[in-house]
């Protein structure tokens, strides 16, 4: 028998649509945002909102991120600012206090999942094997992010797990590119995390924002079939 905080009938049976899963069905795109000092990161996270992307990663070891992230929900009204890289119930307690709209993890903690639960905040718990999404989901995950999807085989993993969990909604991280999103989409995700294929190393070292401005809008452009579906 199958148990959890979500019945055994249930962990397979469509809920309502909550106000986080209309969030994810209308954009599809979270940019993840990772960098060494704050002034870098509150440039990229600026760049991508100006590209029209409006759910916004700030990971949790990112310079300064505490302070970053209410800064960000100020200038960035239009967008949602969460945090990743969360790996325990303390930076959760945290993350939350300084007014983060998601919580991103790596791994499992359902102490921390309860803490967002709680807090009306969602939790994207990490996950990869079925056992571990089919056990975040039950732990009470918003949703469930699938890393790293690259090293398992990608889009092709992606479908074989969407007949068998197609109703938790799988977010994939870690090999998600411009060119492919729009195929995660189309396998069943629904939305996809972007990292270092949206801020080009070579543009982020020469501050070249149009760049990544630019990218951000051929994104946009490329999943936009998907957005409110």
């Amino acid at each position: 028998m199958i148990c959890g905080s979500r019945s055994q009938m249930q962990i397979f049976a469509k809920e309502p649509v909550n106000p986080w899963l209309s969030l994810l069905q209308q954009h599809r795109i979270i940019a993840v945002i990772r960098a060494d000092n704050i002034v870098t990161a509150r440039e990229m996270a600026l760049a991508a909102a100006a590209g029209g992307i409006k759910l916004i990663e700030i990971a949790w070891n990112t310079d300064r991120a505490e302070s970053l992230i209410p800064k960000l929900q100020q200038e960035l009204p239009d967008c949602k600012i969460g945090t990743g890289t969360v790996l325990d119930l303390d930076s959760a307690e945290k993350a939350i206090a300084c007014g983060c709209s998601f919580l991103f993890t790596p791994h499992i903690n359902p102490d921390l999942i309860a803490k967002g639960v709680e807090n009306n905040i969602p939790v994207i718990a990490g996950a990869l094997t079925p056992t571990e999404i089919i056990a975040a989901w039950q732990a009470g995950a918003a949703a469930v992010k699938v890393f790293p999807i690259k090293v398992v085989g990608g889009i092709d993993y992606l479908k074989c797990l969407q007949p068998i969990l197609r109703d938790i909604p799988l977010i994939p991280t870690g090999g998600i590119t411009i060119q492919n999103a729009d195929q995660f989409l189309a396998a069943g995700a629904i939305a996809v995390g972007i990292s270092s294929h949206l801020f080009s190393p070579e543009a982020i070292a020469e501050d070249d924002w149009t760049t990544i401005i630019a990218r951000s809008r051929a994104l946009i452009q490329k999943v936009q079939p998907f957005q409110d579906q």
